[in-house]
C-alpha cells in the first residue's frame, strides 16, 4: 500500500525519483497516465492490469465510459525504474500536470499520484475544510 507525500524534484531529462518506501512494489515496472485534477496516477504494472480488467467492463455504448478510457489510456507510459529509481515523465504527461521542478508525490493506497507542488498545496487549501466537515457516508461502508 503506498502512503504519505513526498517531495522529489524534477530533473533536466524529464525524471524523478520514486520514494524509496515506493521501490520495491513498482521495482518490477509503473505506468504513469493522466489522473483526474490535473495529476499523474502511478501504477504498478501488476496494479494497472488490474484496473484495466474492471475497466474492461465498460459497455462500448457508453460514451462516457469511452471517452474516460480514451484520456486515460492514450496518455498511459510503461516502464522499469533503473537503478537509482528514476522513472522519466513524458513531456505530453508533464505537460497535462503543470510539473514545474518542484513535485509533490502523494501515496494515496493503490497508486501513486504525481503533482506539481504548487497545485498540490493549492488542491489542499480547497478540499481540506470540506475533508474535516464530512458528515455522512463517502467510501460505502467506511466513511
Amino acid at each position: 500500500m503506498f502512503l504519505g507525500t513526498y517531495s522529489p524534484r524534477l530533473d533536466e531529462k524529464g525524471r524523478i525519483i520514486l520514494p524509496a518506501k515506493f521501490a520495491e512494489d513498482l521495482a518490477d515496472g509503473v505506468v504513469i497516465t493522466r489522473g483526474q485534477d490535473r495529476c499523474l496516477y502511478v501504477f504498478s504494472t501488476a496494479e494497472f492490469a488490474r484496473t484495466h480488467d474492471r475497466m474492461r467492463q465498460v459497455p462500448v455504448t457508453s460514451r462516457e465510459g469511452r471517452n474516460y478510457l480514451r484520456v486515460f489510456l492514450s496518455g498511459a507510459h510503461d516502464e522499469t525504474p533503473d537503478k537509482q529509481r528514476r522513472v522519466t515523465i513524458p513531456p505530453i504527461l508533464r505537460a497535462y500536470a503543470g510539473l514545474e521542478r518542484e513535485l509533490a508525490v502523494l501515496g494515496v493506497g493503490d497508486r501513486v499520484e504525481i503533482w506539481d507542488a504548487g497545485a498540490w498545496e493549492r488542491h489542499l487549501a480547497e478540499t481540506e475544510d470540506a475533508f474535516a466537515s464530512v458528515e455522512g457516508e463517502v467510501v460505502p461502508g467506511i466513511l
